[in-house]
């Protein structure tokens, strides 16, 4: 496993990051789930992501769980803050000091730790006031909650305005979590240059288009059964406008890079995000260990330019690469 420098901090994290989005506390048995977060650790991975949210709030309660008995300065614990949480009263979503500060108290409960190194704003809240959100986030820094600040899905101009209020108070704003893979490159032409200027790191989230990435989609064929395109929970949601005949032949076109590489589509795809020196960390998810230990392949991986030349010209104009896609994908209010 190799490890990089979270933006301009001194802390160092995992470049392959486990996360369980979509799994933990839902898709998958509590003991599965700690069997891939074993998984983890074994293949060297120190990172972990998650949030209130999922599965609303059990994720936390079974990575908590899961790393019981390690020790705690041997991990990088991160989670987020925003979306709706318990039965859904008015206080129960966004950034508001009310809800942030009751919310990383419960995430810590859940977690089983005294403090988390990275605490996220999970998605930009437009009705509360960005100072009264940061000043809370800095109360948490100085109170030992959190180590460091970071932000996911925000634009460039919020991460900007945001970073602007954390220099004021001090406190260490250090990453974004965006979405970023092969196939969604919106962050490229505004965040990143943005980050790049400022010290601020991406951990970028589904570097595998949810699964599409890993080859085994093809085009004219139904979804295999049990994978995530069949997964009325929520997976198949997220993953159905990549469900194309066009992006499943690219996709499989593929193969002779990863082939030359002697890596499989999923490695390639991981490897690809790591090629951004803007990118700190790639998260990954999944349903079983022997996942993990395949993803974690991806470490390390240098791709040259010729490969990366030839990736580009394979996928054509399928990439979605508009900058404004973080604004128009962002909740114009508070979900509830």
């Amino acid at each position: 496993m190799d490890f990089r420098y979270l933006g301009n901090s001194g802390l160092k994290i995992s470049e392959i990051t486990y996360g369980n989005w979509l799994t933990h506390g839902s898709q998958v048995e509590n003991e599965v789930a700690t069997q891939c977060v074993r998984a983890a650790l074994d293949a060297g991975i120190t990172s972990f992501d998650t949030a209130d949210v999922y599965a609303n709030t059990a994720a936390e309660t079974v990575l908590g769980d899961a790393l019981a008995g390690e020790r705690r300065e041997s991990v990088e614990i991160f989670t987020k803050v925003y979306w709706p949480t318990g039965p859904g009263g008015p206080n129960d979503t966004g950034l508001s000091r009310k809800h942030i500060m009751e919310s990383v108290n419960g995430s810590l409960r859940r977690l089983r730790t005294d403090y988390v190194d990275l605490y996220q704003a999970h998605r930009y809240d437009t009705e509360t006031p960005l100072e009264e959100t940061m000043v809370a986030f800095a109360d948490i820094v100085r109170q030992g909650k959190a180590l460091y600040i970071g932000v996911s899905e925000w634009t460039a101009d919020q991460i900007r305005a945001g970073h602007a209020l954390a220099q004021e108070l001090r406190i260490p704003f250090v990453s974004s979590q965006p979405q970023y893979s092969m196939l969604w490159r919106v962050i490229e032409g505004e965040v990143v240059p943005t980050c790049q200027e400022l010290g601020i790191s991406q951990i970028v989230w589904s570097p595998i288009a949810q699964g599409v990435l890993t080859g085994k989609y093809l085009p004219g064929q139904a979804p295999p059964a049990g994978s995530r395109a069949t997964d009325e929970k929520g997976g198949a949601t997220f993953i159905k406008r990549l469900m194309t005949d066009e992006i499943l032949e690219r996709v499989q076109n593929l193969r002779p890079v990863a082939d030359e590489l002697g890596l499989t589509l999923a490695q390639l795809a991981v490897a690809w995000v790591l090629q951004n020196d803007n990118v700190a960390a790639a998260l990954v998810g999944a349903s079983r260990p022997e996942q993990v230990t395949e993803n974690v392949r991806a470490a390390g991986v240098k791709i040259p330019a010729e490969l990366m030349k030839r990736i580009d010209e394979v996928l054509g104009d399928v990439p979605v690469t508009d900058p404004g896609m973080t604004a128009r994908s962002a909740p114009a209010g508070r979900a509830v």
